[in-house]
């Protein structure tokens, strides 16, 4: 029976993992190797240590009501969009109210975790830490990984001949940026264009003498704003959109979507994507066009080769003069703390049951948390892991045999291995991934039943955001304050901007019940045929 359970990594899946360990009554002991709470989140300027954290101007690209813990609401005047500030101090402010720095060891390192002896009759694990230079070995029933997929920077310099033999710039991964000043006056070229690329790109463009910015990708840009001005998560991420996804064919909702995305601008004539791309990737970023459009960014194919002071193109163009080369391409996970055995069987977070657990042991004790690309917030998809997984431990939660679980494995698992850039294309569906996790630990709300007992709260679910106060109306950890939640995330979301209020006599909220209402009747049968029919547990981006 599982009591005892090491958390290890104290940022965002690491503090959910020990209030859900508290919940279900198992003793958590967490092992954090700095000396503070935050994970990535936790701002630092300096890039000595080995410690990844996010670049001073970061700002987040899921909205406060989309990527709050369940049962604990960001403030009501914090904005939709948070400095990594206002997140590390929302961090703080959960593990107060739920007093959870008491179970964390502080400035302690995991060197090792492995079987014990009888690990196919205890599941138990040996962990061995160091502190201040001290070891200490421990045994837990249980073991629950939070240290996330941002560990270590990939650098496919080998991709770039010349970078290392012949150019006479610098060079550096994008892990190294913390702010401009080195850059003021340089020409830049930065070298892949996710969310870091892009956010990078118009950065430096303000300081540098010129940005060129190099993909291989077909790159779709979003906006935060969506229509009217709401956050673009909190309109796009509905239970009623996924079930039009789940009725259209694919070839025509990927022609709305790219439609919708050409109606800002044209992605063709900026050399960004065409709208008959099979594969692509899609970014967020406001500035990144205008920037593009006045000159200051001037995108480029990827690159070919570098000489001494220059970089040549696959498309047979060339940039003199290049001062600076950032690499924007990505990290790499590993688990060196893990014995062998098992960490060579974690090729990517398909090798993992529901991207959790590894299959092959004999007792599931072990599990990753957070290991995982969505649609939409990280935070939510761990924090429903670190729920599942506890009542798992716990004996509410259980799991089929190793053989069923490894079936279901290597039907999804990709047939290549692939590198951080190309799992961009992996991305699953929040509200996919989400509700099937939580149908797992049997708290995935049911819109029909709730039709039946409060329809008010039923339309909000289907017709409004998904966030993550529904997975707290149901089953174990139930919290009495999420109808409310749900009912008032728009206002929460409206507060801060309530700084000067002007005279508006029209009545949104109004107008939106009656769409509700109207929209209700072919809701009703499309949900009924989209809830009784198999669907897939997955959902991709790309084609």
């Amino acid at each position: 029976m599982v009591r005892r359970v090491a958390v290890i990594g104290a940022g965002v899946g690491g503090l959910a993992s020990i209030k859900c360990c508290l919940e279900e009554g198992l003793e958590p002991t967490c092992f954090e190797s700095s000396e503070d709470i935050g994970g990535v989140w936790r701002y630092t300027d300096s890039t000595d240590d080995r410690r990844i954290s996010v670049y001073r101007s970061v700002i987040t690209n899921t909205s406060k009501e989309m990527s709050c813990f369940s049962d604990f609401p960001f403030p009501e005047d914090f904005p939709s969009y948070l400095p990594h500030s206002l997140v590390l101090e929302y961090f703080r402010m959960y593990a107060r109210h739920f007093d959870l720095l008491r179970y964390i060891r502080f400035q302690t390192t995991v060197l090792s975790v492995r079987k014990c002896p009888d690990f196919t009759t205890s599941g138990q694990w040996e962990v061995v830490t160091e502190t201040d230079g001290v070891r200490e070995s421990h045994v837990f029933d249980a073991v629950m990984v939070c240290t996330g997929h941002y560990q270590e920077p990939y650098l496919p310099l080998a991709s770039f001949p010349g970078i290392e033999s012949r150019f006479k710039g610098q060079h550096l991964h994008s892990r190294e940026y913390r702010d401009v000043e080195a850059f003021r006056g340089k020409r830049v070229l930065v070298v892949g264009i996710g969310n870091t690329g892009g956010d990078l790109s118009v950065e430096l463009s303000r300081v540098a003498a010129k940005v060129f910015l190099s993909t291989r990708s077909n790159t779709w840009v979003m906006s935060r704003l969506s229509d009217h001005g709401f956050p673009c998560d909190m309109v796009g991420t509905t239970r009623f959109n996924q079930l039009l996804d789940w009725l259209l064919p694919s070839a025509l909702t990927r022609r709305i979507r790219f439609r919708k995305l050409n109606s800002w601008f044209n992605h063709t004539n900026y050399g960004l994507a065409s709208s008959k791309s099979s594969k692509f990737k899609m970014i967020i970023n406001e500035e990144l066009p205008f920037c593009l459009l006045s000159g200051t960014v001037v995108l480029k194919p990827n690159v070919k080769e570098f000489t001494e002071h220059s970089a040549v193109f696959e498309d047979g163009t060339t940039e003199e003069n290049i001062d600076l080369v950032l690499f924007a391409t990505g990290y790499n996970f590993s688990f060196p703390f893990l014995e062998e055995s098992v960490r060579s069987t974690i090729d990517d977070n398909r090798s993992l049951y529901k991207c959790v657990f590894p299959p092959q042991l004999e007792k599931p004790t072990l599990a990753i948390i957070g290991l995982i690309q969505l649609t939409g917030s990280i935070m939510v998809g761990s924090e429903m892991q670190a729920r599942w997984v506890t009542g798992v431990f716990a004996g509410w939660n259980k799991l089929p045999p190793p053989s069923r679980m490894m079936a279901d494995v290597l039907k999804r698992k990709p047939p290549v291995k692939r590198n951080p850039s190309e799992r961009e294309n992996l991305k699953m569906s929040f509200i996919s991934y989400t509700d099937e996790i939580a149908a797992c630990a049997g708290v995935k709300p049911s819109v029909m039943r709730l039709l039946l007992t409060d329809p008010q709260l039923a339309l909000a679910i289907f017709f409004g955001p998904c966030s993550p106060y529904q997975f707290r109306l149901v089953g174990r950890g139930k919290w009495s304050g999420a109808r409310a939640a749900i009912l008032t995330q728009w206002q929460r979301t409206l507060k801060p901007l309530r700084t000067r209020v002007v005279d508006d006599n029209s009545d949104s909220s109004s107008s939106w019940c009656w769409m509700c209402l109207l929209a209700l009747p072919a809701a009703l049968t499309a949900g009924f045929l989209y809830f009784k029919c198999p669907q897939p547990g997955w959902s991709h981006w790309a084609g």
